[in-house]
Order: structure tokens, then sequence, then C-alpha cells
């Protein structure tokens, strides 16, 4: 009786295996770490991308005059690296205290020119560590949104701040009334300025004036300049973009 009832009981339902990219984008708890070539590659060609897509927003967003190609490759490096890190560390304590012991004799040494950048070396160290830790789907999601929003942020110029656009250097000989002088080319060229120092130049026989500025627009610098040449009669007069001063200073 046994062996007619084992012919005739139902076989029991086999799960198909699941795919490549389903085992990837899976749940991260079941893997306890990419053991596959093809896993491996996976995991740095992907954390490669993401950091790629990182730097060309950092490139497209970047705002001032010391653009660096090597801190953009930096990033590429960083991002990849960290993703190798965590999957070697994965899983094995000893292993990474050894690892972080050795990584915290580096040192970067590079001085960052803008807060930001900052901002752009931890996001493409979390993108290393999301992917070196498998979490796929958390990387495809959030890298892409972060730097959306940076995008959106740099295009659409937000938070601002209501500042001079330009800082202007205006030599006078001592008799001028720089008051009333500059006042009918300031009015038609700017919205606002504010004298910031005054000082007397070659043994005190000229004046130089400094002024915070902000032009209506910025394609009339040319005219502007050319109107203050015409009244303070062709003295030098030198115009700089704030932000670049900024920069200059904090050298």
């Amino acid at each position: 009786m046994l062996p007619f009832l084992a012919q005739v009981a139902p076989a029991t339902p086999v799960a198909p295996a699941p795919g490549f990219f389903e085992t990837l984008f899976g749940s991260a708890a079941a893997k306890p770490g990419p053991t596959s070539i093809p896993e491996i590659l996976f995991a740095l060609l992907f954390s490669f991308a993401l950091n790629s897509l990182i730097a060309a927003v950092y490139k497209r967003t970047y705002r001032g005059a010391r653009y660096s190609q090597d801190y953009v490759h930096t990033l590429l490096i960083l991002g990849t690296v960290v993703t190798m890190v965590i999957m070697v560390v994965q899983g094995n304590s000893a292993t990474a205290f050894g690892m972080f012991a050795a990584f915290s004799i580096i040192r970067f040494r590079r001085s960052v020119s803008q807060s930001r950048d900052i901002g752009f070396i931890f996001l493409a160290m979390a993108t290393g560590l999301a992917v070196g830790a498998q979490q796929y789907l958390l990387a495809l999601i959030t890298v892409p949104l972060v730097c959306a929003i940076i995008w959106a942020i740099s295009v659409r110029d937000l938070f601002v701040a209501q500042r001079s656009s330009h800082l202007l250097r205006i030599r006078v000989n001592n008799d001028c009334n720089y008051d009333q002088a500059f006042a009918e080319v300031f009015a038609r060229h700017l919205s606002d300025h504010q004298l910031a120092s005054v000082e007397t130049i070659q043994a005190g026989m000229m004046t130089e004036l400094a002024y915070e500025v902000t032009l209506r627009d910025a394609r009339q610098l040319n005219a502007f300049v050319a109107a203050l040449q015409v009244v303070n009669g062709n003295n030098r007069v030198l115009v700089t973009r704030a932000a670049e001063q900024g920069e200059t200073d904090s050298d």
C-alpha cells in the first residue's frame, strides 16, 4: 500500500531559483557577503557608476575659479575604494579593526576651497559604504535623489544671500568730491552701493575709494567702468567679483 501512495502523492512544488539581479537587489540579510566574481565586479562597477554621477554633479554645479580635476578623480577613487574595504571587512571584526587601524594613519591633506567639497566627500564615502554593504537598492534610490536635490538647489540658486556682487576700487584726485561725482553713474548702473574704505595713496597725492556694489545688470559691466573713467579722469578703476575676492582672502 505504501508504494502505491508514494506514486500517487502530489509532488512538492520547487521554487524557481532567483536570478542574478534578483539576488543582488533582494534582502541583504540573507547575503553574508559577495562570494562570486560576477557579484564583486558588479559591486565595484556599480559603485564607480554612482560616484561618476556624483562627480558629474559636482563639476556642473561648481561655482568659483579654483576647480580641481584632481579633486573629482579623488571622489571617484575614494568611493570605489570604500566599497572594496567594506566588502573585505564585512562579517570579520578582526579584519575590520586591523583595516581601520591602517587607514587611521592616512591624512587627507588637500585644503578644500569650499565647504561643499567636504559634503561631496561624505556623499562619495556613503555611496561606497552602501554598495560595499550590499545595500544596492538603497544606493540606487538615494544617490540619484541626493544628486537631483543638489542640482535643483544650484540651478534655482536657492538660499542665496542678498549681498554685494562686486568690489569696486577707484582712484581719484584729492580735490574730487566723490559723494557727488559718482552719484549719477551709481544711480544708473547700481542697485546698491556702500563705501567700505577711503585710503590716501602715492604719498598723499591721490585717494583710493573702496565700494561694495551690486550691479543692476552684470552685462553692463564694461559700460559701468567706462562711465567711471570719464568721471574720474581716466584714473585707475578696478572691479572684482565679490566671490573671487572672498576666495582670495581665505588663502
